[in-house]
């Protein structure tokens, strides 16, 4: 995995341009550049590409927030959205290369500074400043690793500019785009991408502090072949929010949505299918990948798998001639297409397979929907 040599010690990275912009039309091209730094993720023999942000091991806990009846039907959605998240701390991607009060102190790649000197931080503004304010001064850094929380001391080095600093990449905000999966008119609640949002040098799970969704629009697309996944390209808005975040979990990103955007998803609500209820045989999908226009196209649901917390619950095939012709099949920012089968909700698309494009991986509704907190009843 290569790093750019341009970026500082503690300066903000931006692997994807949408957080801190307010032009239109850049995220998604950035938001591919993110793809392929990590890579694939294989199963078996077939090699699979998330389609939006990628997904992580874990899952962090999410509060209930179930309506005053479990949830018995969802709006299914499928139309694109943009994404930007803010973490709730600062999330270290690399150290440098030359010794470094952070490799001194044992940081290491994939924690999360979340005070200095017992002050909360959320931001790497907030970082610097207290670095700067300590000056040559030891410093106690509170850390995140895994579900531990450690205490290191660590002595900053001045730099050539006069600013002090650990020795360490670190980040604090991420953008990008997908695809909202269902809306929850009870409870509020919509649900996107199937998978979670992690950072793209560590693979990690970005912990949430705070974060929003936009209105997007599909302006083209690369169709997809093999071994070269597609991608739809476009641009959404970063002046105006229509939803605000609440979970980032491996089995999607949760929020509530405003209330004048919520009257825009209040269409048809389809039942719930349980995991049991999911068969191999015919079934539709619900995506965009034309401006706002969503569609019902046809796929074959080849293989279902074992229930478990994963965002690759079923083996599906896009055989709807006009999504093959205008795709090549599944591909980049369909992440979160919801799948339907026998008038029931079952799923999501989450993953296209790179040898074959027309092929790809979906999640469980009842997957997204427990990491969402929701209580439902299919």
């Amino acid at each position: 995995m290569r790093r750019s040599k341009k970026r500082k010690n503690d300066r903000k990275s931006k692997a994807l341009s949408g957080a801190g912009r307010a032009r239109r039309g850049h995220a998604l091209r950035d938001f591919k550049r993110g793809e392929r730094m990590n890579g694939t993720h294989r199963t078996g023999r077939c090699a699979a590409l998330l389609l939006g942000f990628f997904a992580a091991a874990v899952i962090t806990a999410v509060p209930a927030r179930a309506a005053a009846e479990p949830v018995h039907e969802l709006v299914p959605v499928g139309q694109p959205i943009g994404v930007k998240l803010f973490s709730d701390g600062v999330l270290v991607i690399g150290l440098s290369d030359s010794e470094s009060a952070a490799k001194q102190c044992g940081l290491k790649e994939g924690d999360i500074i979340t005070a200095l000197d017992g002050k909360s931080l959320d931001t790497i503004e907030q970082l610097q400043a207290c670095l700067n304010a300590n000056g040559a001064s030891e410093t106690e850094l509170t850390v995140k690793r895994g579900s531990r929380t450690l205490t290191l001391e660590a002595l900053p080095q001045q730099d050539a500019s006069g600013a002090y600093r650990l020795g360490a990449w670190v980040r604090d905000s991420m953008a990008g785009i997908g695809t909202m999966t269902f809306y929850d008119p009870k409870s509020g609640v919509f649900g996107a991408l199937g998978h979670g949002v992690t950072d793209v040098d560590t693979g990690r799970l970005l912990p949430l502090d705070r974060g929003s969704i936009m209105d997007a629009s599909v302006k083209a697309v690369k169709k997809g072949e093999r071994a070269a996944p597609g991608e739809l390209k476009g641009d959404f808005d970063l002046t105006r929010d229509c939803g605000t975040l609440y979970a980032n979990t491996e089995s999607g990103i949760f929020g509530t949505l405003a209330p004048q955007d919520a009257e825009k998803r209040s269409g048809k609500a389809y039942p719930i299918a349980k995991r049991d209820e999911v068969k191999t045989g015919p079934a539709t999908i619900l995506a965009t990948v034309n401006g706002n226009e969503t569609r019902e196209y046809a796929i074959e649901i080849e293989k279902v798998y074992a229930a478990s917390g994963t965002s690759r619950n079923m083996l599906l095939r896009v055989t709807d001639e006009a999504l093959l012709a205008q795709t090549g099949g599944v591909v980049q920012g369909m992440s979160g297409s919801v799948i339907v089968q026998n008038d029931r909700i079952v799923g999501a698309v989450t993953h296209v397979l790179l040898d074959d494009p027309s092929r790809g991986y979906g999640i469980f509704i009842g997957n997204m929907l427990d990491a969402a907190g929701l209580s439902y009843e299919a």
